[in-house]
């Protein structure tokens, strides 16, 4: 795939400090643009892997009305067209959109050219012969005989870490590597900065995909300075805070440079303004919006440090009743899952209406509203939250919702 790239690359330029982004350290990343037959694409390293990815990725959970074959290849005709824009990089997991997502990729690949996209799946398994089950279905289904990028999915907590490696998820990960099916095992983790930073110096992983947007940075920095001083690839899930960007422009609007025609554009740019970051993962449900994420690269002019300071000051002075995740709320006597609810209730803050809790819950975090009223108001997470949050208060309120779910998905 290298080789291909680099006989369609047109021009090569180097950053270095002049377009450092504080509070991170940028030097050490090459930014290759692409113009080839009107695509207009960059490319960044993924860490030490020797692979360059698309800087705006392909995500696999936001295809709609895909529960019959028609469906099925409505959704990869949207990742053609991805790939057609100069997106070379292609995430997925089991149970995506009706557990369709990996035979939509799959179903894409194979109207594509062989090699010239890098898949990524995913597995939650605790148990080394779950995960090797899990993997083989996944090679299965996209119709691979490898995946290039396999993460050890949905690391919450740190004891979740501990129970993969005791289960024997790891171990299975890195035999399979080993073997072949896999080229290089990665994470993905909606831990806070401190606990990913802990991650990250264990020294298992080539790369890492994290929850980090224009609105929740100055919460995350942490990971992405570890990331980056450990040399590993960097892809940002919720480049748009779960939708929270868009629908709330106006609100977000600080967020835009001069040069940034909407928040959308601002939010992207944001990201690939920082070398450390490789790439942005947007999950796409149309055509029209593949187009809008790759036309933000076109003009793109990186954030200077300035610009990027009075945002953090502006986030947190201005939106310091947001949860930002961090997770000292944790653990509950009740087991009740603190941060998701809480960020659930973020949505209501920002969207005004319930249905924006109860999406957020279902098809982001697979939890119904029910599951709050576990609470037995014994104040152990407010008295830990370093924002003083009303927890207990939010918890109720979301209990008191009705469990329905949305008609179909975010």
């Amino acid at each position: 795939m290298e080789n291909s790239m680099a006989a369609h690359t047109r021009e090569f330029f180097s950053w270095g400090k002049a377009s450092t982004v504080a509070p991170l350290p940028f030097e050490r990343q090459t930014l290759i643009v692409v113009k080839l037959k009107g695509v207009f694409m960059l490319y960044r390293p993924y860490g030490k892997t020797g692979k360059r990815i698309s800087v705006i990725s392909a995500g696999g959970m936001r295809f709609r009305d895909c529960a019959d074959s028609a469906g099925i290849e409505r959704a990869a005709q949207i990742l053609v067209h991805a790939y057609r824009k100069g997106i070379n990089y292609f995430d997925t997991a089991p149970y995506y959109c009706g557990d369709r997502s990996e035979e939509i990729v799959g179903t894409a690949l194979k109207e594509l050219p062989p090699n010239q996209v890098y898949v990524s799946t995913k597995c939650t398994a605790a148990s080394g012969a779950d995960l090797r089950r899990s993997l083989e279905k996944s090679l299965q289904r996209l119709g691979l005989d490898r995946i290039h990028f396999f993460h050890i999915w949905c690391l919450i907590r740190p004891e979740e870490w501990a129970e993969r490696t005791a289960g024997g998820a790891i171990e299975a990960a890195f035999r399979a590597k080993e073997e072949g099916l896999i080229e290089h095992v990665v994470a993905s983790t909606h831990m806070n900065g401190d606990d990913t930073a802990q991650l990250i110096e264990k020294g298992v992983f080539e790369g890492l995909t994290i929850g980090y947007n224009a609105i929740n940075f100055p919460f995350r920095q942490k990971a992405v300075e570890a990331a980056e001083k450990a040399g590993l690839g960097l892809v940002i899930m919720n480049p748009l805070a779960g939708g929270l960007i868009p629908q709330n422009g106006r609100r977000f609007d600080f967020i835009r440079s001069p040069h940034d025609p909407d928040v959308v554009t601002a939010a992207l740019r944001f990201l690939v303004s920082q070398s450390a970051i490789t790439s942005a993962l947007v999950g796409f449900s149309c055509e029209e919006e593949v187009d809008h994420a790759v036309d933000a690269l076109t003009g793109f002019e990186p954030y200077d440090a300035a610009f990027i300071e009075r945002m953090k000051k502006r986030i947190e002075s201005h939106f310091d009743q947001l949860c930002t995740g961090c997770g000292y709320c944790l653990p509950c006597p009740q087991n009740i899952p603190i941060p998701k609810y809480m960020d659930s209730y973020n949505h209501l803050i920002l969207d005004g209406r319930d249905q924006a809790v109860l999406d957020r819950l279902k098809w982001h975090w697979d939890l119904g509203a029910s599951g709050s009223s576990d609470c037995v108001a014994c104040g152990q997470c407010e008295t830990a939250c370093t924002q003083h949050l009303p927890i207990v208060q939010r918890l109720q309120r979301i209990a008191a919702l009705p469990d329905a779910p949305a008609p179909e998905e975010p």
